[in-house]
């Protein structure tokens, strides 16, 4: 019997993941279809009766709007939302922007799943040249931070991710956890990864191949040391999982017209 139960996800397809570009911390909103899988996943969490006390969020529109949605198709606008830039995106530095087809193209698609899905591998840091450079920096939502802007990274591993999110997760959501909390974290593809890897203790190598789609609940259950009882659980049709976890790792790949 699980102690513990929390449900994280990757935010809904955001504008850029449908033009397969590097979105990190340029802020975007949903695509439409990002809207209805949001909205999706919200229907199904209600029908599977989850009743939220806590939401956490970062600070990207993508992931608070789809925890909004999420919430609003639950009628459970009123829940507490607690947002982050700990739960970000991975900084993917001088990638921000780029095609990932089109870099599979030019630097072979094994180059593009080590910059996506290593571990400990950090892409080229933006720089000041960077034509997303001064959107991210000015940002006002990073003045109202615990770490100061210059103190931001201009590029991370997933390691680095996992490193700046274990404060958060262990300092703030835990405590929430233990007070007997059910928590939604409506994060992305690398903060959700990174933590997973933490909670079920995957290996440097292994989580390399550990996809996420947009939109899809995951249910984790810990036991009174949080550690996991079992395997993540993702929730709902099982073979539409399956297809969105191969067009994600397809996101990489050079498109068949190119070859």
């Amino acid at each position: 019997m699980a102690k513990y139960r929390l449900v994280l996800l990757r935010h809904g397809e955001g504008a850029w993941t449908k033009e397969n570009r590097f979105c990190s911390w340029v802020d975007q909103k949903l695509s439409s279809d990002g809207i209805k899988e949001a909205q999706n996943c919200g229907k199904h969490l209600k029908a599977l009766g989850f009743e939220f006390d806590l939401v956490f969020t970062s600070v990207l529109s993508r992931s608070i709007q789809t925890a909004w949605l999420i919430l609003q198709e639950m009628g459970q606008e009123w829940v507490p939302i607690q947002s982050s830039w700990r739960l970000n995106e991975r900084h993917y530095g001088a990638l921000i922007g780029l095609n990932r087809a089109e870099m599979a193209l030019n630097h072979g698609e094994e180059q593009v799943k080590i910059w996506r899905r290593s571990y400990d591998v950090t892409p080229p840091p933006i720089t000041e040249s960077h034509p997303y450079y001064e959107e991210i920096y000015n940002d006002r939502r990073y003045k109202c931070g615990d770490v100061s802007q210059d103190n931001l990274p201009k590029a991370e591993s997933l390691k680095d991710v996992l490193d700046r999110l274990l404060p958060y997760w262990n300092e703030k959501i835990v405590p929430e956890l233990r007070s007997g909390k059910m928590i939604l974290i409506s994060a992305h593809g690398n903060s959700s990864r990174a933590l997973l890897k933490h909670v079920e203790g995957i290996s440097d190598e292994d989580i390399i191949n550990v996809t996420l789609p947009t939109g899809v609940p995951i249910l984790l259950e810990l036991d009174e040391d949080l550690h996991p009882l079992g395997p993540h659980q993702f929730l709902g049709d099982q073979e539409a999982i399956q297809a969105a976890i191969k067009k994600v790792e397809d996101q990489g790949k050079v498109k068949s017209a190119e070859k």
